[in-house]
């Protein structure tokens, strides 16, 4: 556990020349009874449950959340000292402070350690801002600070994702994560819409095979240690081959490194992904998948357009179009989502779009359904034009529009 400290506690001053002394205390199994069910006693019975803890919760009400919880224990009834019987630690989380003093006092009786939400100093223990990456767990203490000490806690979670602090990337005898290959999604383009999962995979890397669609950024903060391979893909230019990009994943891995194969979006979706896992299953090496936020649905969104909206769009469906209508090749049925009312999204169409408008104004989409193109979603220079089916065609070729580039038909692109 790595833990930074000032006098207090996130919810109240402690004595100045009596800090706390903090420990890591485990839980599993072990019964932990949590007095109060408003939003206060949600938040500690997350943390509390995440840790195996065998968690009871007293309170007459709860909230919606914690009456579907199904990991826990709730007894909708006022607190009696019987509720700590067995208990190895208590939290005193209601809004009533003679029912939280009678919880402390009680929990001080029978020597069990309790957390007294309203009062930190009238509590035997402080629950400090705490957060786990790759297994380590950070816990800070900030002289009864509660925002800065989750301030705190927050930057150095993020530094150590990032490999800004060295503590974050575990290497040695032990490591929690072994040699193989992790498939991480690197979103649409933003570092700010990375996943957290996405960093810890990269701070602990020894080898990145990147695409061009990844922020760049992730590539400029690996450390100089790191093996960079781009396998970047240009439309209509030189291109990686799969094979190839298998064979290297495969080859590292053997060799016994931690390798990560970073893609834009969401490799599961358009992103050949799974037939990275196939290879490295089939040659005996480790896989894991790290899910991305897929440029399908972030795309739009950052443009201000949803996929769906009550009473104007009740589905959506996400099509390849990289293939034109008619190629042998071709799985999309296109004389169905031509009947569809809802919202077609389309990647990788750039090259085909006026082949897919014309066939689904063929098959009776109506030539003024609204279209929006984005282009460079995520980025610094997105752009955003708005058209019609009639004519995105001739909107493609004025505006110049070049991959990546996202199209969003029906209703919904009217909206934003």
């Amino acid at each position: 556990m790595f833990a930074v400290t000032g006098f207090g506690d996130e919810n109240g001053p402690m004595e100045a020349d009596v800090p706390p002394y903090l420990a890591g205390l485990r839980l599993e199994r072990r019964r932990v009874v949590v007095v109060g069910g408003g939003p206060v006693a949600q938040r500690r019975v997350a943390g509390l449950a995440a840790a195996g803890a065998d968690v009871v919760v007293v309170a007459p009400i709860v909230t919606a959340t914690l009456e579907a919880r199904s990991d826990i224990t709730w007894l909708a009834e006022r607190f009696a000292p019987l509720h700590l019987d067995g208990a190895w630690y208590a939290v005193a989380a209601t809004d009533d402070a003679e029912v939280n003093a009678a919880v402390t006092a009680e929990a001080e009786a029978r020597r069990i350690f309790c957390v007294r939400a309203d009062l930190g100093r009238g509590g035997s223990a402080v629950t400090p801002a705490t957060g786990t990456i790759d297994g380590l767990c950070l816990g800070v203490l900030a002289g009864g600070d509660p925002a800065r000490s989750a301030a705190v806690r927050s930057e150095v979670i993020a530094a150590l994702e990032s490999g800004k602090l060295a503590g974050g990337r575990s290497t040695g005898p032990g490591t929690h994560r072994a040699a193989g290959v992790t498939l991480v999604g690197a979103g649409p383009g933003h570092p700010d819409l990375v996943t957290t999962g996405a960093r810890a995979a990269l701070a602990s890397a020894e080898v990145v095979v990147a695409d061009r669609l990844v922020p760049q950024s992730l590539l400029a903060e690996l450390g100089d240690d790191v093996e960079l391979i781009d396998v970047a893909k240009l439309p209509r230019g030189r291109a990686a081959r799969q094979e190839e990009i298998n064979a290297v994943l495969i080859e590292r891995a053997q060799a016994g490194k931690r390798v990560v194969r970073l893609k834009g979006g969401d490799g599961f979706v358009f992103g050949r992904g799974f037939e990275e896992v196939e290879a490295c299953v089939a040659a005996g090496v480790s896989v894991s998948v790290v899910p991305g936020v897929t440029s399908a649905l972030s795309v739009p969104a950052l443009a201000g357009i949803p996929a769906t909206h009550r009473g104007v769009a009740h589905e959506f469906t996400v099509l390849s179009g990289h293939l034109p209508p008619g190629h042998p090749e071709s799985l999309v049925n296109w004389p169905a989502l031509a009947g569809l009312n809802g919202t077609l999204i389309v990647l990788m169409g750039v090259e085909q779009i006026g082949a897919i408008a014309a066939e689904l104004m063929t098959r009776g989409k109506a030539a003024h359904t609204p279209v929006a193109v984005i282009e460079n979603g995520g980025l610094p220079t997105q752009r955003v034009r708005r058209t019609e089916l009639a004519h995105v065609a001739q909107c493609v070729t004025d505006e110049d529009i070049k991959p990546p580039a996202v199209f969003v038909i029906g209703p919904v692109a009217a909206l934003g």
